[in-house]
């Protein structure tokens, strides 16, 4: 989920995000396939018994000659059945608890990099050394399990969006998939009060098509949009264990004209993983990343295009029930010398667009969170504004949610007290992130977590 930064946040003009720009099909064949990984913890023994009885059964004359009786055991003789393995696969859709899948509780690692080598004298001052000992969590076992876990589930469920998510669908039913799909693994609906603290998503499923860069959710209210084969669709969401959340995102197109915009901001979010780590200044990770991000150019009807790196979203460090921790990461060069520090965790994510680069605000709400200084009680003169608080409160704490969550949990009549809220400073409001109509966007995103041992890019699969 990429934090919006302050630049140019008023620019721009009222187009809708949803809407899918349909001038620039080409007709090309549905893609996706090559998207499939391993990762849908398969499990089971495959040995089998083929021992043989060999023992004379009671009763048998062994004055009979030697070979009548070895003839005779033979014709009597039984192959043993062999085992069948029990084998337990995730369903599609997903719904097989992943505690099921892995009976043994440990989950798979990330992938592990190497720090790469700091020539200057970075060495860590007291105070950092300080900080690193607030964040000594992350080498925790139990939590690193649950991280390790939520990373699993992110990679069961977009394997299974990858394969299933194709035009003619809405966007509800895609973000509905995708969220009941990461319940049912987690084995936790949150639908009673103070599960969604345990686990469940780590923000609202983020679809957000062409032009929309970020922060597009269906809600209740709006027109349902319908994926379009000409569509480019950044598909955004968060999984979490006790307020760890996973932060992964990924681009899917049905047209291979996009290809090389898709390519650009995969390389460019690799190469901002490659270059993060302890004691790297940020701005040297900014300067890697739009390197390679504005190194790819894309041709769309005729027309050729620079992938340019947009200027005021970024990557971010995560903290507990805190998507966007304080750190961040732009993509574009920069003078921040703010250095990334051991224990800190951190989303590695790059958007790139064929437009301006620059955001704006769209119309419409993509979802809301509240302040995690805020006081756990609060005055007004709205008793909706009371209510509403204590349930925001009591089920999603610091986490960002949205209208479809308060409406499954059964709550109505909510606008007035959230506006309230809202103005008062206690929760933010999220708009969609606009670049100009006609251009076409696209994201891919990582959590690394900064270990003594190396960088694990946690949730690192075998799609991207």
């Amino acid at each position: 989920m990429g934090s919006k930064t302050a630049e140019n946040d008023s620019e721009g003009g009222g187009n809708a995000p949803p809407s899918s720009t349909k001038a620039n099909a080409t007709g090309g064949e549905p893609r996706g396939a090559h998207w499939s990984r391993d990762g849908d913890g398969t499990l089971g023994e495959g040995d089998a018994d083929d021992d043989a009885d060999g023992a004379n059964g009671p009763g048998i004359d062994t004055s009979l000659n030697s070979q009548t009786v070895s003839s005779t055991n033979m014709k009597k003789k039984r192959k043993r059945s062999k085992k069948k393995s029990s084998v337990l696969k995730q369903s599609s859709p997903p719904r097989v608890p992943l505690a099921d899948l892995f009976p043994d509780r440990q989950y798979p690692h990330g992938e592990s990099q190497p720090y790469e080598c700091v020539v200057e004298n970075t060495a860590r001052t007291t105070a950092e050394e300080v900080r690193h000992q607030s964040r000594h969590h992350i080498e925790d076992e139990t939590i690193l399990n649950d991280y390790r876990k939520a990373a699993e589930i992110h990679r069961q469920v977009r394997r299974w969006t990858q394969e299933t998510a194709r035009p003619g669908q809405t966007l509800t039913d895609i973000a509905v998939g995708i969220e009941d799909g990461v319940r049912a693994l987690l084995d936790n609906a949150g639908l009673e009060t103070g599960q969604g603290l345990l686990s469940g998503m780590g923000f609202p499923t983020g679809l957000s098509l062409n032009n929309c860069v970020a922060h597009y959710t269906p809600n209740p209210g709006q027109k349902d949009v319908v994926l379009d084969s000409s569509d480019v669709m950044k598909v955004d969401f968060g999984v979490h264990i006790n307020g760890w959340i996973v932060d992964s995102a990924f681009t899917m197109s049905f047209d291979p004209t996009y290809d090389n915009l898709l390519a650009a901001v995969k390389d460019a979010t690799n190469t901002g993983i490659k270059n993060a780590g302890v004691d790297v200044r940020i701005s040297d990770v900014s300067a890697a990343i739009q390197e390679a991000m504005e190194s790819y150019e894309v041709d769309i009807n005729g027309r050729t295009f620079p992938v340019k790196a947009v200027r005021n979203i970024s990557g971010h460090n995560i903290e507990q029930y805190r998507i966007h921790a304080g750190k961040s990461i732009p993509f574009v060069k920069n003078n921040d010398n703010t250095k990334m520090e051991l224990g800190e965790i951190f989303a590695i994510e790059t958007f790139g667009t064929t437009g301006r680069g620059y955001l704006f605000d769209g119309p419409g709400v993509y979802g809301y969170g509240k302040d995690p200084s805020a006081p756990k009680k609060i005055t007004s003169h709205l008793a909706s504004a009371k209510s509403l608080y204590q349930k925001i409160n009591e089920n999603f704490g610091s986490l960002v949610f949205c209208r479809r969550y308060l409406e499954r949990l059964g709550v109505e009549r909510y606008l007035a007290g959230m506006n309230s809220l809202v103005s008062s400073g206690h929760v933010e409001l999220y708009q969609p992130l606009m670049d100009i109509k006609g251009s076409y966007s696209a994201q891919f995103e990582h959590t690394i977590l900064l270990r003594e041992s190396g960088k694990e890019v946690i949730s690192r699969g075998d799609d991207y």
